[in-house]
Formats: C-alpha cells, structure tokens, sequence
C-alpha cells in the first residue's frame, strides 16, 4: 500500500475526528463521506471493526504505513511500560513528527518532504529519513542553505503550538527534544488500548 496523498478531509469526515489540523471543510460537513453518511443507515459497528478503524486512523495521524506500523507496535510490546502508550510514544519520536512539533512545518505530511529533501540536520548531521528515531537530547536543525526558505520561514512565523517535550531556539532555527513525552501531553485522540487489544488477537 502507497502513502495516502489524497484529500484530507475526506479521510478526517471518516474518522470523525480533524486528525490532520484544523479543518474548515470538516467542521461544515462533520460525519462520514458518502450516499449515507449523514443519515441513519449505519449499522452498528462490531468490536473488530472499532478496533481496525483506531488503528487505522493512528496510522493516517501520524503518516505511517501498514508493515512500519506493526513492526513500531512490536517494539513497543517488547519494551518497558504501557506498550498502548509507547506506541505513541515511538510516532511522536519520528523525525518527521518531530519537526512538526517543533513548527518548522505546518503540518506532518510537509515535515515529511521537508526531511526526505534534506532540509533537515540532526545534531548537525544532514538526515532525510523521515521515520528516524529521535533521542531525548537531540538538536533538530533546519539546514543553512534552507533557512530561507519560504515554506520554512512562513511555519516558523506562525507557529502557536508550544509542546512540553520540546524547545525551539529562534534566532539559530534549531529545536530539542528534551524528554520523551507521557501520554497525557499527547494531544492526539487516538484510543490506544483498542490498537493493543487488535494486535493482541
């Protein structure tokens, strides 16, 4: 399967849920696509399918394919702690995800482009692999030649989110990642038990 490139909106009405930002076109039509999807035709859904559509909506959140995802989920079974929780905790460490934290991107698929055309350094280094595992301590930088860039420099300018878990430096375009983040500071509504109860069948 290819990485969904189509409207976001559409996908957004069919979770229920703004994942991709603030969307105006789903506030007006805010149920899902389709004939039916405004009217009283949907049957109600089994616990296989409520636990398929979280997963799947977890995965067009953070813009990770089928087979990345379920080797993230087996790394986060194998690990210390919640393994729901350092699920999310493993999406918000991406590069790409990072990145959009940070606002040098105004949303997560243009971090994506941002690191896979080399416009992004990593404690320095030059890195264009958008599923790259960030560190608590690591510096994300926006590379010299690319500082001016418009697309970067308009992020950067309207920036507003500020994340705990997370620090931007201004004037050297540069951000940390200072901690890994507990799942309350998460503030994507993703169900996460109901992908652990999935995978557990």
């Amino acid at each position: 399967m290819a990485r969904y490139t189509g409207p976001k909106t559409k996908i957004a009405r069919k979770f229920g849920d703004p994942i991709f930002g603030p969307d105006g076109s789903f506030e007006k039509k805010n149920y899902p696509p389709g004939q039916h999807g405004n009217g009283r035709r949907r049957g109600k859904k089994s616990e296989y399918a409520i636990q398929l559509a979280e997963k799947q909506k977890a995965k067009y959140t953070y813009g990770i394919l089928e087979r990345q995802f379920s080797n993230m989920f087996k790394k986060a079974s194998s690990s210390k702690g919640i393994t729901g929780e350092v699920l999310l905790q493993l999406c918000e460490a991406r590069l790409d995800n990072v990145v959009f934290r940070l606002g040098i991107a105004g949303g997560r698929r243009a971090a994506r482009q941002l690191v896979s055309h080399r416009h992004i350094t990593v404690n320095g280094e030059l890195v264009n692999i958008p599923s790259y595992h960030v560190k608590p301590g690591d510096v994300i930088g926006v590379r010299e030649k690319s500082k001016s860039v418009s697309v970067i420099t308009d992020a950067i300018s309207s920036r507003k989110d500020q994340y705990e878990w997370v620090e931007w430096n201004n004037s050297t375009m540069t951000g940390t990642y200072l901690s890994t983040p507990q799942r309350a500071m998460i503030p994507e509504t993703i169900k996460e038990q109901l992908i652990v109860e999935l995978y557990s069948k």
